[in-house]
């Protein structure tokens, strides 16, 4: 972890910890709907590629929803 070289002010600190907290309680985290073998599961963006290469392979159907409802 980095360790600050200098102390940080105490506005500086409170406003980082609200920008963390902010962007980890967003509605959309940048999950997808991708359906795999008949199920509907939500994946992170970066993981839809490493889905689609892993599962192909089995003769599985794999659709990414891009777009549409995300429940």
């Amino acid at each position: 972890m980095a360790v600050p070289k200098r102390r940080t002010s105490r506005a500086n600190t409170r406003a980082r910890k609200a920008r963390w907290i902010a962007g980890a309680q967003r509605a959309d985290p940048g999950l997808v709907p991708i359906t795999v073998d008949g199920e509907r599961m939500l994946v992170p963006r970066r993981l839809v590629r490493y889905f689609h290469s892993a599962h192909s392979g089995e003769g599985s159907a794999i659709e990414s929803g891009h777009g549409g409802d995300r429940r």
